[in-house]
């Protein structure tokens, strides 16, 4: 009984084995990957089979020298996200170089507060623009001195 269970093993596993060569013979060796919304569709089309034949089926797969097939899942991952419009790298459209305002400032060993000059220059302030300290509970309020108040104006 057991040696018959084994035999029917050794079969199938050389059934699916042969199925895995005639896969390999068929499969295109420089596949076209879906994107956008062909991508999507054909989502919807293979919700039911496993994610890694569903990332083979949309074409995201390679041919090693020996007839593998390796399924690329990062870029079919990749693909998707671009496909339904979420940005991968969102600060990909800057240079690198410089800094970024924090919109934050800190009080130095010597008691002052220092705004830099990227905040100074977006407020249109210019060297000797003086301001009237206004202090609240847990707040500043700089008015500047001699502009008039938009809010009575």
């Amino acid at each position: 009984m057991i040696n018959n269970d084994l035999n029917n093993l050794v079969i199938i596993e050389r059934k699916s084995k042969d199925i895995d060569k005639i896969m390999a013979d068929t499969v295109d060796p420089n596949p076209t990957p879906l994107t956008g919304k062909a991508l999507l569709q054909e989502l919807k089309q293979l919700s039911d089979k496993p994610r890694r034949e569903t990332a083979k089926k949309c074409g995201y797969y390679s041919v090693t020298k020996d007839g593998q097939v390796r399924v690329n899942l990062t870029d079919f991952y990749d693909a998707v996200l671009a496909a339904k419009g979420v940005p991968l790298q969102p600060g990909s459209t800057k240079d690198g170089r410089g800094r970024e305002p924090t919109f934050r400032v800190s009080v130095h060993k010597n008691g002052q507060i220092v705004i830099g000059s990227t905040y100074t220059e977006q407020m249109g302030l210019k060297p000797g623009d003086e301001f009237e300290i206004k202090l609240g509970y847990k707040h500043i309020h700089l008015k500047q001195v001699g502009v008039e108040d938009e809010e009575a104006a």
